[in-house]
This record gives C-alpha cells, sequence and structure tokens, in this order.
C-alpha cells in the first residue's frame, strides 16, 4: 500500500499554529482617542534602566480604575521566563499575589490560595475578575520550586467600578484629562481574546517612539522558556528588525526567555516583525510587521 504523499501532521500542526497570530493593532481613528493614547507613549516604551533585574505589572498602575474581568500584563527585566518544575538560576515564573502580603520567609515556597495565583506554565499576562471595590495587586517572581527569588514589584492599588458589559468609556472634548483616563486605564485592561497570538503589549502601528524604547512581549496560549528547552507549548521571542527602503535587517533573539527588549535605533522609518520559536528554534507563531516611526533620539 504506498504511503500519503502529502503533509506531514508536523507540517500541518505548524501551518495551523501560524495562522492563530494577531495583526498588528492599529492607532485608535478616533482623533480624541489618538490623542489620548499617544499622550502616553514614553511612558509605555520608555527605557529606565536604574534596575537591572526589575519585576512589574506593566500595563496597570497605582490607582486604575477598571471594569471586570480585565487584564493583567506581567513584565520582567534583567531574568527569563520558564515554566515551574525546570531548575534554571536565570529565569523563573510569576506569581499575582491578590489583597494579600508579601510572604514573611522568603525561603518558604509560595503557597496555592486565591489570593496567590501561579503562573507555572510560563504565562505573559492573565485575565482576572475581581469583584467592585479596591483590589492590591503585585508580582513576585519566583524558581522552579515556587520559592521566590524576592524580585517583586511595587504594590498597587485598582478599583474596579463594575462589570465590562456595562458602558464602555469615551474620550469627551469637554472633559478631555479626565475622560481620557477612564478611556485609557479601560482600554489598557481589556483582556485580549483566547486565540492563540504573539504580540507587542505596548506599541501599535505607526505609532512615533523615541529612541531608545522598550518593547514588552507578550504570547496567549503558550508559555515562555529560553532556548534549547524541550517544555511542550513553550517558546521563546525573536525581533526581525527592518528598516523601510531596503535597509539591512537585525535579528534580535531573547534566547534566554526575555520578555522585553529595548532597541536603539536611529532616526526613521522601520517595520519589526515579533515571532515566536521553539526550542529548537522552530517557528510557532508570528505577528505581521509592525511599522515603528522613529521621529527622535534621546541622550
Amino acid at each position: 500500500m504506498p504511503k500519503p504523499t502529502g503533509p506531514s501532521l508536523s507540517t500541518g500542526i505548524a501551518v495551523l499554529l501560524l495562522a492563530f497570530t494577531a495583526g498588528a493593532e492599529p492607532l485608535p481613528r478616533d482623533p480624541l482617542e489618538r490623542r489620548c493614547w499617544v499622550a502616553q507613549t514614553q511612558q509605555r516604551t520608555g527605557a529606565d534602566l536604574r534596575e537591572p533585574v526589575r519585576v512589574r505589572i506593566s500595563n496597570l498602575r497605582n490607582g486604575y480604575q477598571l471594569r471586570a474581568p480585565f487584564w493583567v500584563e506581567f513584565g520582567i527585566r534583567g531574568m527569563g521566563v520558564i515554566p515551574a518544575g525546570t531548575k534554571h538560576d536565570k529565569a523563573g515564573h510569576h506569581h499575582l499575589l491578590i489583597d494579600t502580603p508579601l510572604p514573611k520567609d522568603p525561603r518558604e515556597q509560595i503557597p496555592f490560595s486565591s489570593t496567590h495565583k501561579h503562573f507555572g506554565k510560563g504565562q505573559t499576562g492573565t485575565e482576572l475578575d475581581l469583584p467592585p471595590g479596591e483590589h492590591t495587586l503585585r508580582l513576585l517572581f519566583a524558581d522552579h520550586e515556587h520559592r521566590p527569588y524576592f524580585v517583586f514589584s511595587p504594590e498597587i492599588t485598582v478599583r474596579v467600578l463594575g462589570r465590562r458589559d456595562a458602558t464602555t468609556p469615551t474620550v469627551d472634548a469637554k472633559d478631555f484629562e479626565a475622560s481620557c483616563a477612564l478611556w485609557y486605564q479601560d482600554h489598557l485592561s481589556t483582556p485580549p481574546g483566547k486565540a492563540r497570538q504573539v504580540y507587542v503589549k505596548n506599541l501599535r502601528d505607526e505609532e512615533p517612539v523615541a529612541s531608545p524604547f522598550v518593547l514588552s512581549l507578550g504570547v496567549i496560549g503558550f508559555g515562555v522558556a529560553p532556548a534549547g528547552q524541550s517544555i511542550a507549548e513553550t517558546g521563546h521571542f525573536e525581533l526581525i528588525v527592518s528598516g523601510r527602503g531596503g535597509a539591512p535587517s537585525q535579528r534580535v533573539l531573547l534566547a534566554d526567555g526575555r520578555t522585553e527588549a529595548m532597541l536603539d535605533l536611529p532616526r526613521g522609518d522601520y517595520e519589526i516583525e515579533l515571532r515566536l520559536l521553539d526550542g529548537s528554534g522552530a517557528v510557532l507563531l508570528k505577528a505581521p510587521p509592525l511599522k515603528v516611526p522613529v521621529v527622535r533620539q534621546e541622550r
């Protein structure tokens, strides 16, 4: 009996995974919303190297007012991400502390509870559904045994106003600052959906930036792990940076499991393609190129 000559199962899976990509999200079309969004570009993308190792909630700030459910983005600088159970001296995984203080003894394992959320698959974000009122949030980074590195974010307090199915905030020209704040906070915290995707968290298509700038990277449906690891459903990030008009491309490989990259580019127009690669370097997911105009350099 002749063997099948069609695509192999592995090829079919690869094609299926590549189909689950997210397009580069455009800037808001509404002039007021666009003005509101770009007013915060530097806050989202600015490079801050005062702390070589830092963990942070990258999309929320103290005092934000949100609708539930809302999205929480995890950021880590100076270390990589790797699922629990795999020992790695320079990588770990995130834990989210909700309405609870830091552990008193850093030698003890972080407990599993409703106030100690574990992200042992190497996740880069999560959706939370909390009741109305004020809640405290803090990220705590830990090793393969859930023991804290004691690299943790500042604690922030957010206020949940109600359900996300209620009226969506809008930007009002007559009360721009207050309405912009509510719209922006709601927009940053909107869950991105369930489909498998790799995406740039903090920058939109054609959004002007000052260089150097930071790209925060996220993935849904997979975890993050350094290159060379044979951990199912994980990958590491790669950026392909191309100058528009035929300039040569450069490759930024985050092989150590990092989820943030700082780029220092001269003024000009660029396209940046984000990919998620498996442990051997094969492409799992990729996003369409993000067009990035660098309008000035900060020195």
